[in-house]
């Protein structure tokens, strides 16, 4: 298997990295360097025509996008240690927790991103009022999420999950694009420590 993708920070495919540590799985890493254009080059579009990393190549040239659906793929191939539950409230719980990690957290980081950073300015039409609008959607989405960690060890509840690699991805992201978790946010900072002390967080 071979894996484009590149490197930090993009958190799309440090999650599947992260994932990849979790497991013990060792695949080729391919860099597809973004700021050069290598997504948007004829031979990548061939491997996904969206122009987007990561992708998961197999054996047989079949191609995988999205970095969730890489990880489901790569917890199928091998189930242990389980990171997407075992059981159908687990399974349940660990997606619902993916989905609003990625809908309240990851949609306006994304936008900032997009809008009011200086590294995008020159790959699309910038709106930054809209970007910088994103800054309290942000906000209440931290303090969201710490009252949700008040009274568990990690996102989705008492074992680290998909879910923790895809809130640390995007949580390390915030922080490089100076949308950082707000210090009174206490139990999401030390959620943090916690995943961060883990050696897949090197990935």
């Amino acid at each position: 298997m071979k894996l484009y993708g590149e490197h930090n920070p993009a958190p799309n495919p440090r999650r599947v990295r992260l994932f990849l540590a979790e497991k013990g799985i060792e695949v080729e890493h391919v860099h597809i360097p973004m700021r050069q254009g290598a997504h948007k080059a004829p031979e990548f579009l061939t491997k996904n025509s969206l122009g987007q990393v990561p992708v998961l190549e197999l054996d047989d040239g079949t191609c995988i996008s999205e970095s969730v659906s890489i990880c489901r793929y790569l917890e199928a191939v091998q189930p242990n240690p389980p990171l997407f539950g075992t059981t159908p409230l687990e399974i349940a719980t660990i997606d619902m927790w993916i989905r609003r990690v990625e809908w309240q957290l990851m949609s306006p980081i994304g936008q900032i991103w997009r809008h009011a950073h200086p590294y995008t300015a020159a790959l699309l039409t910038q709106y930054k009022d809209f970007g910088e609008s994103n800054r309290a959607h942000a906000d209440r989405a931290y303090h969201w999420l710490d009252r949700e960690m008040a009274d568990k060890a990690y996102i989705a509840g008492e074992a680290f999950t998909a879910a923790d690699i895809m809130a640390l991805s995007i949580v390390d992201f915030g922080a490089f694009i100076g949308t950082p978790i707000p210090d009174d946010c206490s139990h999401l900072k030390a959620w943090h420590e916690r995943v961060s002390a883990r050696p897949s967080a090197a990935a």
